[in-house]
């Protein structure tokens, strides 16, 4: 195909994600999911599994090769785009406050699940051709335990802010402990991918360079951005052209020096996003990214991670039964750890157990350690798979459960300080 064939082609495949997941979701709204769940369903529906399966030369014929690459710049876009505006919406002053518990749930969330996948990838590694043959069975079992132990820390933000909780105790706790868990999970597939390629600079140059990104822009550039864009913020006035342009391209450089480090770009984006000074600023960055980032390039991420998963790969016995284990040992582990910690930590009942509920969501990161395992030759497509329909479980499982344990008393208790007080005669 020529280039104007690849954009052209590309076009209509853009038509058709957006109509995708625009239905698959209203689906997903309607049984009470969010939205970015039916944006993962859908991902899955549009690729081999079932539209692949139903009409394979529409499948093949839409989704052409060629055009994978531009699907995938696109996707990144907006997963540093989202990353970023999660960042500039957090609340440091809480999560300071919370620090101590988000350690403690993070670290339980770590190890749990952590372990069991290590012990699931010690009993599978030569039995179901889940693994490239040179990986060795410790790369196996690090890798599958990071896969188990990580946190969909933009899902969890995007369940907080629907469910109103943005800036709530619990909200910040879950999102503080979300992003431990998931810088943590990173660093362990740096080790992974360091000894994949036999290059222990690998991780070396991912951890430092990750902690220096950190230090250097929560410690230099945070403070030179309030001063540089304090009189927006003091005046009240309307965010330039020019000051947008800057803040993306600020963006953007972070999103290049996590990335070519190792840790990936979204770290690179959630820590500027953080940098960004609160009030003004950050309301106009909302107003102006959020719409375009969530309705439009989000969406492709999804799209591409579900071209790559083929549910015909696990239809026997045995690779269901191992499926069945993997979600089983992910709930189990996320959940009752991180409802644990929470409450050795001093918080309530109904607050731990939302939070192991907020904690089991894998979504979106997930599905990016995922697809750097396939792109590395780490992982099969056959795990990539089953990989996928755990992220999609736990996932689904999230919002009923933290509705069921929490959401429900949350409306309860709003809807008693919202009645009027009787007058007193």
């Amino acid at each position: 195909m020529t280039n104007h064939e690849t954009v052209t082609l590309f076009f209509l495949q853009l038509a058709v994600i957006l109509v995708a997941v625009r239905l698959v979701g209203l689906l997903a709204r309607r049984i009470g999911q969010p939205q970015v769940v039916g944006e993962m369903i859908a991902g899955v529906l549009l690729g081999p599994s079932l539209f692949g399966a139903l009409a394979p030369v529409a499948q093949a014929n839409l989704f052409r090769p060629e055009t994978r690459s531009v699907m995938y710049a696109l996707s990144q876009i907006g997963l540093v785009l989202y990353m970023f505006l999660i960042g500039a919406e957090l609340n440091v002053g809480l999560v300071r406050n919370k620090l101590r518990s988000a350690a403690a749930v993070s670290l339980a969330g770590i190890a749990t699940p952590f372990a069991l996948g290590c012990a699931l990838a010690f009993g599978m590694r030569d039995s179901h051709a889940l693994f490239a043959p040179q990986v060795q069975l410790w790369e196996a079992m690090l890798f599958t335990g990071a896969a188990m132990c990580i946190t969909a820390f933009p899902m969890l933000a995007r369940i907080i802010f629907e469910r109103g909780l943005a800036g709530s105790s619990l909200g910040t706790l879950a999102l503080a402990a979300g992003s431990i868990d998931d810088v943590t999970a990173w660093c362990l597939l740096a080790v992974v991918l360091a000894s994949f390629g036999n290059d222990a600079g690998v991780a070396l140059t991912a951890i430092g360079g990750g902690i220096l990104y950190g230090a250097v822009v929560l410690l230099l550039v945070r403070p030179l951005l309030a001063r540089l864009l304090a009189p927006i913020n003091q005046q009240d006035t309307t965010m330039s052209g020019a000051v947008l342009g800057g803040i993306l391209a600020l963006l953007m450089l972070g999103a290049w020096f996590t990335d070519s480090v190792g840790i990936y770009a979204v770290f690179g984006a959630f820590i500027m996003g953080i940098a960004m000074p609160r009030g003004v600023i950050t309301r106009a960055l909302h107003w102006f990214i959020e719409p375009l980032t969530t309705n439009f390039l989000l969406p492709l991420f999804f799209i591409y991670s579900g071209l790559n998963t083929q549910l015909s790969l696990v239809f026997s016995p045995t690779l269901l039964g191992v499926t069945a284990l993997v979600i089983l040992a992910a709930t189990a582990g996320k959940f009752v750890a991180c409802w644990a910690a929470a409450r050795l930590s001093g918080e309530g009942q109904r607050e731990s157990l939302a939070i192991g509920s907020l904690m089991n969501a894998r979504g979106l990161m997930e599905l990016i350690l995922l697809n750097v395992g396939l792109e590395h030759g780490v992982i099969t497509p056959t795990m990539f798979t089953i990989m996928v329909l755990m992220a999609i479980a736990t996932t689904l499982m999230a919002t009923p459960m933290f509705e069921w344990v929490y959401g429900r008393y949350q409306r309860a208790a709003q809807l008693i300080a919202a009645e009027p007080v009787p007058a007193s005669t």
